[in-house]
């Protein structure tokens, strides 16, 4: 028995994902979720054999979520389902240990395709998309790794610096006290291994991806 996670914050593509793989595996488990918590819940409780991760899925704040779930299940593998087929997204989801990259545009046939290379240890991608991907990035891959180290929240307080929000800003964002963003800050400073908002920016515009195009 196969069993797979989908995690997609759209039914509908949920239900176009289980058509195709159940028309080509005959002994599967599909598990599904919404958002990351879910995802990571699932995982933790479930013996899956692979993960279709979708990178807008909510909580998953651009890479993070794939970086997050690397960090806590390297063992689990990895396919990114994305409505963004640009070469160097897929290049950074590659070199943070994804072990495929399916656009939503892909067929139903090679879907199955996909999942069955990946299950059986290969890295798959687009065929349109394989000359144009980049060799592996030693820096990117030691920046994810840095990455993995925060928590959401930190991530979050992380994101918003980068749209240029200040502390009070960030905190009636999130929700949270003044004082509690400035820890934010403070930790994923030193996780990071920088120390003012400049460097902070720039890590974060490395993993932001553009607005999903594929619902």
């Amino acid at each position: 028995m196969i069993t797979l996670l989908i995690a997609d914050d759209h039914p509908l593509y949920r239900d176009a994902l289980k058509g195709a793989l159940q028309t080509r595996f005959k002994e599967l488990s599909l598990l599904e979720a919404g958002c990351l918590s879910d995802t990571l819940e699932l995982v933790e409780a479930n013996d899956v054999d692979l993960l279709l991760l979708d990178l807008h899925m909510p909580g998953s704040c651009d890479l993070f979520g794939l970086i997050h779930v690397r960090k806590l299940y390297p063992e689990l593998p990895v396919a990114v389902v994305s409505g963004l087929e640009d070469k160097d997204i897929v290049s950074k989801v590659i070199n943070t240990g994804a072990m495929g990259f399916i656009p939503k545009t892909t067929s139903s046939s090679d879907i199955a395709s996909a999942v069955q290379s990946i299950l059986d240890g290969d890295t798959w991608v687009p065929n349109a998309l394989i000359e144009e991907i980049a060799e592996a990035d030693e820096a990117f891959a030691a920046l994810a790794e840095k990455v993995s180290s925060l928590t959401p929240a930190q991530y979050k307080v992380l994101c918003l610096m980068r749209d240029g929000l200040l502390n009070k800003q960030i905190g009636f964002e999130l929700g949270i006290a003044e004082a509690t963003v400035k820890a934010h800050v403070t930790a994923l400073f030193r996780k990071l291994e920088i120390n003012n908002r400049t460097q902070a920016v720039l890590i974060a515009s490395q993993l932001e991806l553009e607005p999903a195009k594929v619902n």
